[in-house]
């Protein structure tokens, strides 16, 4: 643990009460305008927020995996837009950095990420790349002390609000597959980078997405992360699996605030003279929400505990982002279910949720590439 117990529980109930008494309340608005409010955002940054997975040398809080998965849990009891506004500092914008970048560049940019300064964002997706991430097309072209960057990246999340972007392009157009790409850092203001038009989304209003485009975008050879070109699909990776477990940990919390609110609606709605919540058939969709969320738990924090005594952990991560993003997407259908008409309606925020994690199937790997990643590990380990 990278906090005494008793400064990392007073950091817990800070933030669960932050989530109760400032978040809660904002979600319908953030929900409505598709904005995150500048003065909430400046209590997240006042929080440390920003920093949570950033080392403490670099102005962050330094947490262990195992005590971000369960801070993210607690974030997870309101909407997934909030965490989404700080996540990437902590998990795919900076963390390639701190994974494989120089000390140059962990100087110059991890500080202002841990205070929210900066905001960072990590590009890997493309129109025709996504889960076959080792088929980018992006191209970076060795130009004397330069690279020239050329292509499109598409529905990166916090780009409209992003200074610096953690960038995979292909360096070696002869080799096709991971071993052709590098990882650059490329600053919001670098001439050729241009933005898409922000998408509406199916949920998670206020996490902004769009495209980012490079056109002839000059970035000094200092912006390669890493000793040599060529490392940067597995950075990526490493990136990945750190990732994949705080996309569980807030899974898992938006779960546990749809059976909160399920419990609170069961108890109080009244159907044939008594209250739902007598009924078995709701008693069982409660039960089985409970045990997936217990199992889920258990599995994520063995996995972060793995990945703080140095274990390799990239078949766990996947099988903890596997069942973890299934898991919230069947507790917010029987969260409907059990609410009725009224989970159907968007004055309960049941709607809402049911929208929002949605995507958490999708992105950081879709619930099919972690059935694969899955297996070959397995495969992997047996041939061994």
């Amino acid at each position: 643990m990278a906090l005494d117990e008793e400064t990392f529980n007073q950091l817990l109930d800070t933030v669960s009460r932050f989530v109760e008494e400032r978040l809660i309340p904002l979600e319908a608005e953030v929900g409505e305008n598709d904005q995150m409010p500048a003065g909430i955002v400046q209590e997240m940054k006042d929080l440390g927020l920003f920093g949570l997975s950033i080392p403490e040398e670099y102005g962050g809080l330094g947490l262990s995996v195992e005590e971000e998965v369960r801070v993210i849990t607690e974030i997870g009891h309101t909407s997934p837009a909030f965490r989404s506004t700080f996540g990437t500092n902590n998990g795919i914008g900076s963390q390639g950095i701190v994974i494989d970048g120089s000390e140059e560049q962990k100087q110059k940019y991890l500080p202002k990420m841990a205070t929210g300064e900066l905001v960072g964002s990590f590009a890997l997706t493309e129109p025709d790349s996504g889960s076959d991430a080792a088929s980018l097309r992006t191209s970076a072209k060795k130009d004397g002390n330069e690279y020239v960057l050329n292509g499109t990246k598409r529905f990166i999340t916090n780009a409209p609000n992003a200074g610096v972007f953690t960038v995979m392009a292909r360096t070696d157009p002869e080799n096709k597959g991971a071993g052709g790409i590098s990882a650059f850092l490329v600053e919001r203001d670098t001439d050729g980078l241009s933005f898409g038009k922000p998408y509406k989304k199916m949920g998670q209003q206020g996490a902004p997405v769009c495209d980012v485009i490079f056109d002839n975008c000059r970035v000094p050879a200092s912006a390669l992360i890493g000793p040599e070109e060529g490392k940067g699909f597995k950075t990526a990776m490493k990136v990945l699996d750190r990732g994949r477990l705080t996309i569980s940990a807030s899974c898992i919390g938006n779960a546990e605030r749809l059976v909160r609110d399920c419990v609170s609606y069961a108890m109080d709605r009244k159907q044939f003279g008594k209250p739902i919540s007598d009924f078995q058939l709701v008693q069982a969709m409660l039960a089985d929400c409970e045990t997936e969320i217990y199992a889920a738990k258990a599995m994520v924090l063995d996995a972060a505990r793995r990945k703080d005594a140095g274990e390799n952990i990239t078949k766990l991560a996947a099988i903890c982002k596997y069942y973890c993003s299934e898991m919230v997407g069947r507790v917010a259908d029987r969260a409907v279910q059990i609410h009725g008409g009224a989970g159907y309606i968007a004055d309960y925020g049941i709607e809402r949720f049911y929208r929002d994690v949605r995507l958490y199937r999708l992105y950081e790997g879709t619930s099919q590439v972690q059935q694969l990643i899955i297996a070959r590990e397995m495969l992997k380990a047996a041939a061994r």
